[in-house]
Order: structure tokens, then C-alpha cells, then sequence
């Protein structure tokens, strides 16, 4: 087990954050390895000048999100393999929920009214693994996103359909451009499979083409989200599209794993830039738009890869259970759903608006074009994660999805209303006054 050498030890470090995205870039550049040592806390605490809580709490949160792993008294090591992230600390009582990004219930179809009615034919053990009663729904979703799909597969949710898409191509070793901010279940996934995940950055029309073509040389796959991105919101729109396109065209063996995981709620016109490449795949779910217990997920692209992910779907699991089919089949046809689901657009498109042109008018810049989310960089998100709370309100540190981008906080909207505007503006800006007033 080598130790991290004292180079590698981020000198200008002035906070716990500082710590933690030094050490992931190290993980993800490959400069530093599963096995190897972290300083200890006091040695590294000297080195930097820092406060040793400062680098306590730097190592606590790098446990939290499955980067290293704490071995008591024999010190702090990188994870050899991937760690699931400790989930979330729950949401303190007596605390308005703006943390935990869940969709706004009450804008959710009622599970209740359909399950006592519902007909689901026997299935049996050989049987298509696509239910008939689901064609319909899925090839509508399909043609409303402009996506060709001649044969698709039903997957469970989003991340098992981005999986599954990259098992059919890639293998240990290989290289995947990731969103920065980004889902951190997607760095966790791709770590999980033996991989490396390479962040680009994201502005609100998503990965900045720069940035992509930077290393659209060394990767094997890019996983995008289209729309409804997590945690900024940002919506890639026809220009960017094009710019995305045109830096991948020199590289057809380069997958592209769109993860359309709202598409029926983002309020947003989806523009692909995977469909007709040779190797492409576009997942589209329903869990945030129906509800999260939905674990399904349609999958399109390339004839090869959607027969893999069908054949090795067959050496698995077999299928999605049809039961789950018929009832999220039988919801997309009520002629209730589809008003809802422009309530749902029409509501979560007026609480960000309302959030970020508070924030606007208090000289504070925040992303959320569209999506659960608004982004809002920062000077010191513990600082306004602290603030927040005293104020009654509970967000999450931006840390969890960063991926070494500047410090911010991320605010769902599900449980926002209107009238938190100002409570919620008037914290974030209390809490940062001293910094904007120093950086002017």
C-alpha cells in the first residue's frame, strides 16, 4: 500500500472542499490508486496550514461519497473498489425539505386508483420480455422525442438502462465523460464497473463543447442528460446539440448514453445528439415523472446494442415484471395523466423562476432552466447549508456532485413554494454578503 506523496498534497488548501476535490481529481487522473494511503489527518493538517477538524471533516466527507475508506487506527485509504455513497443525512426535524430532490407528490398520479382494476395477462417463463399492453406508451414516447426505435427494451429505471448500455461496449480500464456538476450515482456506477469516469464540465445548456473535445479522444463512452439535468437543470438546446455533435463525429466508436430520466416532465424539446450514430442509446423513465417505486425505464439506439442489452437482459434478470408494465402501460393511456403531467411542468417551471429571480435580484446567479433543482454557486456551501437551516430550511452541500467544479448548494423544488422566495433568498444572501462584498 503506498502512501500519497507529499507532493500531492494540496498546499493552497483553505477549506475541507479544497481537500476533497484535490483528492478526487488524484483518483480520477489516476495519479493516486485503490490501496493507497491518505496522509494522516494531523500530518496533512500541518502541511497545509489547515485546522485538523478542517481535514477530518475533508476525510469524513470523502468516506461519505464512497471515495476512500477509513481502517481505524491503520489510517485512510482509497477505496479499492467503488463504496456505495452513504445516503444523505435524513432531513432534521421541524426543517422544510429542500434537500433530498424528490418529486412534489401531489403532482403524482395515485398509484391506489389503478392497482384495483388492473389486468395482467399470466406470463410465463419464455415469454416476451416486452409486454404488449407497454408498445403503444413506449413507441409514443419515442416519436414525441424524435427517436428512432425499431426494437427497444424495457430496463429497471435509468441507471440500469445507462448500465447495461455500457456493458454491451465497454470494459475494465475504459474511459467515460461524465457531467461535472453531475448525478453522483453515475461516478459511483462507473467506478462500480472498473472504469474511469472523466468529468466535463456542464453550463445550462449542458457539456460545454470545449471542454468535451478536450478528451472526446481518450473515452470510450459520454453519458449526457438531455434535459432535467441533475443538479443544474441544464437542457442541451439544437445549437449545443450540433456543437456536442460535430466533436464527436471523428470518434463513431464512441458511445453515447443519453439518460432522458424526465423527458414527460421537463417542459423542454429533447435534441439527441446520439441518435444515428453507430453506437448510441437513449433511456427514457418514468420514475420521476409517475413516481420513484416505478422502476422502469425504455431503451432505444443502435440494432446491436439494444439486441445485447436484450440478450444479456435474458442471461439476467429475464425482464421487467409484467405486472410493472401493465400498470405504468395503464397510466401513460389515462386520459388524466397527460394534464397532470403539463401541471407538474407548469408548476416546478414557475417555483424556479420564482427562486432564481429572487436570487437574481440579490446579485446572486443560480442554474435551473429546468429540473427538481437550483443550482446556486457559493463562496462556502457549508456556510449557507448552515444559514439555510437556521432559517427553517434544509438543502444538501453541493460536494456530493460537484466533481472538483466550484463550491454551490443544491435546492429542490419539489417541496418549495412561492412564498419561501424571500426567507430562502434573504439566508443564501446573508450568508454570502461578507464574501461579495470582499471579491467587489
Amino acid at each position: 500500500m503506498r502512501f500519497v506523496l507529499r507532493q500531492y498534497i494540496p498546499e493552497d488548501a483553505r477549506a475541507a472542499t479544497d481537500v476533497v476535490d484535490h483528492v478526487e481529481r488524484l483518483v480520477i487522473g489516476g495519479l493516486v490508486q485503490g490501496g493507497d494511503r491518505l496522509p494522516p489527518i494531523r500530518e496533512l493538517a500541518d502541511a497545509t496550514g489547515l485546522a485538523p477538524n478542517t481535514v477530518a471533516a475533508a476525510y469524513r466527507s470523502l468516506a461519505r461519497r464512497g471515495t476512500v475508506v477509513g481502517r481505524g487506527r491503520h489510517g485512510t485509504f482509497v477505496a479499492d473498489t467503488v463504496v456505495p455513497p452513504q445516503p444523505d443525512p435524513e432531513i432534521p426535524l421541524g426543517l422544510i425539505d429542500l434537500g433530498s430532490g424528490n418529486p412534489d407528490p401531489s403532482l403524482l398520479p395515485d398509484l391506489n386508483e389503478y392497482l384495483p382494476g388492473l389486468r395482467v395477462p399470466r406470463v410465463m417463463y419464455g415469454d416476451p420480455p416486452v409486454a404488449p399492453i407497454i408498445e403503444g406508451p413506449a413507441r409514443k414516447i419515442f416519436e414525441q422525442s424524435g427517436i428512432p426505435a425499431r426494437e427497444f427494451a424495457v430496463v429497471h429505471g435509468a441507471l440500469d438502462g445507462v448500465e447495461r448500455s455500457l456493458q454491451a461496449h465497454l470494459r475494465a480500464g475504459d474511459r467515460v465523460a461524465i457531467e461535472a456538476p453531475g448525478w453522483p450515482a453515475f461516478s459511483s456506477l462507473v467506478h462500480a464497473m472498473g472504469m474511469r469516469p472523466v468529468p466535463v464540465r456542464v453550463d445550462d445548456r449542458g457539456m460545454i463543447p470545449d471542454r468535451l473535445a478536450a478528451v472526446a479522444g481518450d473515452v470510450q463512452a459520454v453519458v449526457v442528460t438531455p434535459r432535467f439535468q441533475n443538479p443544474t437543470g441544464a437542457a442541451i438546446d439544437e445549437e449545443r446539440s450540433g456543437q456536442i455533435s460535430r466533436v464527436l463525429e471523428p470518434y463513431p466508436d464512441v458511445l453515447v448514453v443519453e439518460d432522458d430520466h424526465a423527458g414527460l416532465i421537463s417542459g423542454a424539446p429533447l435534441f439527441s445528439i446520439g441518435a444515428g450514430r453507430p453506437r448510441w442509446v437513449y433511456v427514457a423513465s418514468v420514475s420521476k415523472s409517475l413516481g420513484p417505486d416505478l422502476r422502469l425505464a425504455f431503451l432505444a439506439g443502435d440494432d446491436r446494442t439494444v439486441k445485447h442489452v436484450l440478450g444479456r437482459q435474458s442471461a439476467g434478470p429475464g425482464w421487467v415484471s409484467h405486472v410493472m408494465q401493465a400498470l405504468v402501460a395503464t397510466i401513460l393511456d389515462d386520459p388524466r395523466t397527460e394534464p397532470l403531467l403539463d401541471r407538474a411542468i407548469e408548476a416546478y417551471a414557475a417555483r424556479r423562476i420564482g427562486l432564481m429571480s429572487g436570487l437574481s435580484e440579490r446579485g446572486m446567479p443560480a442554474m435551473g432552466s429546468t429540473g427538481l433543482n437550483v443550482w446556486v454557486p457559493v463562496p462556502d456551501e457549508q456556510a449557507v447549508v448552515a444559514a439555510l437551516a437556521a432559517a427553517g430550511f434544509a438543502v444538501r452541500a453541493g460536494e456530493r456532485w460537484r466533481l472538483g467544479t466550484p463550491q454551490a448548494v443544491r435546492i429542490a423544488i419539489g417541496g418549495f413554494e412561492l412564498s419561501m422566495v424571500d426567507p430562502v433568498c434573504d439566508a443564501i444572501a446573508g450568508a454570502t454578503d461578507g464574501h461579495r462584498t470582499r471579491g467587489a
